[in-house]
């Protein structure tokens, strides 16, 4: 059964058939998931702060030969090598650039110059305004709901702010995981959702069985927002570690941060002075000091124990509030065409009830 179409600004504009997009997070957004969310006609974006340059390039071109249609890459406008990694979406042809962090102008100006859609991620109303005036073509929005960092205000409150601050196509994140909550978003004046938890428990997700298990299992509440892992709110699964970190002080989680650190320096191939070019951003970015810049560069090493080699209480698991809803692991097809039909008989039948109502 092919699924009803939500022709919408976002599928207008990304050229995908359904206003779906799947977030790049990462360990998990590669190159297996994000090209059958493509496949599934929705938009699937590859996670790139977590591969070297060399390992993006590999990705890209490992969705293009899994499939033909609209894919994304999600990049972090700190990144001491965030021009070249432009440059390298530029030469292969990506249709859209998402960030994690909110761009500078400039980058934004070289992508949309060669003609690369821009969807920065934002948690504000004036961070929207301002990514729009430097020409972003449509915004992310996560509101607090959200799994990974996250902001203190819910999608709720934070998304008819965004929609009724701007004029482009804005994406809401941050709480959806089915029909209902995309036909809501349309509701609001979204031009669709974003959802990262939900796409993390399919069957197209490469994290281990046993840690989807662990996903499943979790109630609502066991998604906590913590600062004690890396200096930043952060929304993950109660675990071993979260319980530790909670209980020991910042100066001695220093030493296995740095453990970490050199661990993803070997992983990833880059440089001490990439590294800490990549600190000295985040730090300007985001106004932190030396020690929480430490342990914020001891994440990727923490989701990895996690996500990739599937020890739950060794590693982080970010997550959202949805998880607790969540307790099957449809492919990417199944999932995003039942979301599609669900949303559209919701739509229907609030149809139903104004013409009702005014006869």
């Amino acid at each position: 059964m092919t699924a009803p179409v939500l022709d919408t600004a976002l599928c207008r504009l990304t050229g995908v058939r359904h206003p779906v997009v799947q977030t790049g997070m990462g360990w998990v957004a590669g190159p297996r998931l994000v090209s059958a969310t493509a496949e599934a006609g929705a938009l699937g974006v590859l996670a790139s702060a977590t591969m070297s340059l060399e390992q993006l390039e590999s990705a890209i071109r490992e969705v293009r030969e899994r499939t033909g249609n609209p894919f994304g890459v999600n990049l972090r406008a700190d990144a001491a090598d965030a021009e070249q990694r432009v440059d390298l979406l530029i030469r292969e042809g990506v249709r859209v650039a998402s960030f994690a962090l909110m761009p500078d102008q400039r980058l934004i100006g070289r992508l949309k110059d060669a003609d690369v859609v821009v969807i920065p991620s934002v948690g504000a109303r004036r961070h929207a305004e301002k990514v729009r005036a430097w020409g972003a073509d449509a915004v992310l929005v996560q509101g607090g709901e959200g799994g990974g960092h996250t902001g203190p205000v819910a999608t709720t409150v934070l998304l008819p702010q965004v929609v009724d601050a701007v004029d482009i196509p804005v994406i809401a994140a941050g709480g959806f995981f089915d029909g209902r909550g995309l036909a809501a978003a349309l509701c609001y004046g979204a031009a669709g959702i974003g959802m990262g938890t939900r796409f993390l428990l399919t069957s197209d997700s490469a994290v281990p069985d046993a840690v989807k298990q662990r996903y499943l299992a979790a109630a609502a509440g066991d998604a906590q927002v913590t600062s004690r892992v890396d200096g930043m709110p952060h929304r993950m699964l109660r675990s071993a570690l979260t319980e530790s970190a909670e209980s020991t002080g910042r100066l001695r989680r220093l030493p296995g941060a740095l453990r970490h650190a050199a661990a993803f320096k070997a992983m990833s191939g880059m440089s001490w002075r990439r590294l800490i070019a990549d600190g000295l951003a985040m730090r300007r970015a985001k106004e932190m000091p030396w020690s929480a810049v430490l342990l914020a560069a001891n994440t990727p090493m923490l989701i990895r124990e996690a996500l990739v080699r599937g020890d739950a209480d060794a590693g982080v698991l970010p997550a959202g509030q949805v998880v607790g809803l969540l307790d099957e692991l449809p492919g990417c097809a199944e999932l995003v065409e039942g979301i599609v039909e669900d949303a559209a008989r919701v739509l229907a039948g609030s149809a139903g009830l104004v013409s009702r109502a005014e006869s």
